[in-house]
């Protein structure tokens, strides 16, 4: 590891946030050590490997490659790297709750209590430690309570928290919107924290973006930044199924929408649903820390962009469903994509998850492809989600290697992730090997819809007007 008498940082967590934000710190600031830690062998085995790191993002592989042995480091030795660390990022994973108080919407903080207490007890010198998870508004309070217990040394609590897009994360962190610290300004030594890591950013960050607020302040923006993100989603899913009945087309609605400077085009286009580790998460995090305060109605309005979202993805199904005759069972759907976004292979909440057990409900045959999910992947989150044992799922699900071997004899293409080669496949030869009549539902919407009908698929896509030949109900 690198030298002791450099400025060192540890990262406790080596996944998806963990592992990418130290790669660019290593990379940015060649001064400085970073060692990034973990519980699991296997994972850190994967981040020292020669082969694929165990997260695709574009661009990572060679952030990592540029740097690691040099500057950034990747271990097991959490007490070593916890020991020596000026400072202390911890990025380790807060879902929501499945049991007690608050399940299914509060944060469980247990990784991040544990990850407290070890660096309390192994801490000997004055650490800065950095909030990276995202964590409910007051856990660096919390923490910090955690820490002084220790009573060995002395600690300044951070909220750093990422505002990072699965696809793009490194170009994200190479060149962010806004960089968000929170610390104790009242506090000539919470200032200096502050400062410190404001220094690091510098390195490549211009200073008007890095922005300074109290703690509080910190832990509520990210999770207010996620609401007003999923918020825009839910919205113009809405807005497709109104489209949908009166005739007009959701892509154009969207485009004069956000043409208003006011609004703007981001996230405002209709899908199947929002996924990903922190919409769904993030949003009932909110909706639990307003219940707790006795804001109930504000907990609602908070609530019903995840309803929202439930609801188009029920939508999507029934359009698959009633468009096969009101009748799935035995019949083959291939489904394309199973990653919540293009350009990475993160499944977490992923609207594929849905789609696949509500079909699998109705008894359809599914043929699964997706260009960088793991095969053992898929069946996991298809098992956890599926109240059918993994002996039933195999007499239903398979899972492909090719796009084509999919289409092979299906009744029907669902597109559940925008990859871009779904936008290039050879359509004449998949109609060709598809039952007829041969359905394409695009949940997307990133296929050419009246060159598929013209070659005659029925289409479906979400927020355009209904094909005719479509069984609507």
């Amino acid at each position: 590891m690198g030298s002791t008498s450099r400025f060192q940082i540890c990262c406790i967590g080596a996944g998806y946030v963990g592992g990418p934000t130290m790669a660019i710190i290593a990379k940015k600031c060649p001064t400085i050590d970073v060692t990034v830690v973990d519980i699991s062998q296997r994972r850190i085995d994967a981040w020292n490997s020669e082969a694929d790191l165990p997260i695709y993002e574009p661009g990572l592989k060679e952030a990592v490659m540029n740097t690691r042995g040099k500057n950034l480091f990747f271990s097991t030795d959490i007490d070593g790297a916890i020991e020596k660390a000026h400072m202390i990022f911890v990025a380790v994973n807060t879902p929501t709750k499945k049991d007690g108080l608050g399940a299914g919407r509060a944060a469980d903080l247990t990784y991040w209590e544990l990850a407290a207490r070890r660096i309390a007890k192994v801490a000997k010198s004055p650490k800065i430690i950095v909030e990276k998870s995202t964590v409910p508004i007051k856990t660096a309070e919390a923490i910090l309570t955690v820490l002084n217990a220790s009573g060995k040394t002395r600690f300044q609590v951070l909220s750093n928290p990422e505002f990072l897009a699965e696809g793009t994360a490194v170009r994200d962190l190479e060149s962010p919107d806004r960089i968000l610290i929170g610390g104790n300004l009242k506090d000539e030594d919470g200032t200096a924290a502050v400062e410190k890591l404001v220094d690091i950013y510098s390195h490549w960050v211009p200073r008007e973006r890095i922005i300074t607020t109290n703690v509080w302040s910190s832990e509520l923006s990210k999770l207010v930044a996620n609401f007003f993100l999923a918020q825009r989603v839910s919205s113009i899913n809405a807005v497709s199924a109104l489209c949908e009945s009166s005739g007009a087309d959701v892509d154009e609605v969207s485009t004069a929408v956000g043409l208003d400077s006011r609004i703007g085009s981001k996230f405002l286009k209709a899908s199947v649903g929002f996924g990903g580790s922190c919409f769904q998460k993030d949003i009932l995090n909110l909706v639990y820390l307003s219940e707790s305060m006795g804001l109930k109605d504000i907990a609602e309005y908070f609530h019903w962009v995840v309803k929202m979202n439930d609801l188009q993805k029920e939508r999507f199904v029934s359009r698959i469903i009633h468009g096969l005759f009101n009748t799935v069972t035995g019949k083959r759907i291939a489904i394309l994509g199973f990653a919540f976004k293009k350009d990475t292979g993160d499944t977490r909440e992923s609207a594929a998850i849905s789609v696949c057990q509500r079909l699998v409900d109705e008894r359809a045959h599914l043929d699964i492809y997706d260009p960088k999910v793991e095969e053992s992947q898929i069946w996991q989150d298809i098992s956890t989600a599926s109240k059918m044992d993994r002996l039933e799922l195999e007499k239903l699900i398979h899972i492909s290697s090719s796009p084509y071997g999919a289409a092979q004899g299906s009744h029907a293409l669902v597109v559940c992730t925008e990859w871009d080669e779904f936008q290039d496949l050879d359509f004449e030869k998949i109609l060709s090997i598809m039952e007829k009549p041969a359905f394409i539902f695009d949940g997307r919407n990133i296929l050419n819809h009246e060159y598929l009908r013209k070659l005659g698929f029925v289409v479906y896509a979400i927020g355009k007007p209904l094909d005719p030949r479509l069984n609507v109900v």
